[in-house]
């Protein structure tokens, strides 16, 4: 067994992966910066709360993947940590139009982002293509599977047995 599985169903653990960590990380910056957002400003709040949200998605939706294991919910789970992470870099320059007195921190978050971003491109690469059931929506299926393919488990005799 790998140093990364559960004892209990060889499943990767989330928390041992570097994208999921670097997550966490990113939700910690974000939680300290944010912090220093004036309570009375209602337009800063705002942003406030867009920035935990989408930093909090970049730890939950590696988890979300992880536990799936199928190819397309894996791609859709990918998908929105990629809206969050370019949300979050859209919030900082949000943050210095609408007045934000401490800009100098939001590079912590740009640079984290970026880190982020190069870990992400090789945990997608890891998906795996051959574990899927085919999207019939036709966003998130692997290369060379299309929505309206024939299923092969159809085929498949039934028994209750």
């Amino acid at each position: 067994m790998l140093p990364e599985e559960d004892d209990n169903n060889d499943a990767i653990r989330p928390e041992r992966i570097p994208l999921f960590l670097k997550g966490r990380e990113i939700f910690d910056i974000t939680t300290q910066i944010v912090a220093l957002i004036p309570e009375d400003n209602d337009m800063l709040q705002s942003l406030k709360g867009f920035m935990l949200e989408d930093a909090a998605l970049l730890s939950v939706k590696v988890a979300g993947a992880e536990g799936a294991g199928l190819y397309d919910i894996r791609m859709e789970c990918a998908a929105l940590i990629r809206k969050a992470g370019r949300d979050m870099l859209a919030h900082c320059s949000s943050l210095e139009m609408f007045g934000f007195r401490e800009t100098h921190y939001l590079h912590l978050i740009r640079e984290a982002i970026e880190e982020y971003r190069l870990l992400f491109i090789d945990w997608v690469r890891g998906f795996d293509p051959w574990d899927y059931v085919i999207d019939r929506w036709g966003l998130f299926n692997p290369p060379g599977v299309g929505p309206h393919d024939h299923n092969p488990d159809d085929d498949l005799p039934f028994t209750e047995d």
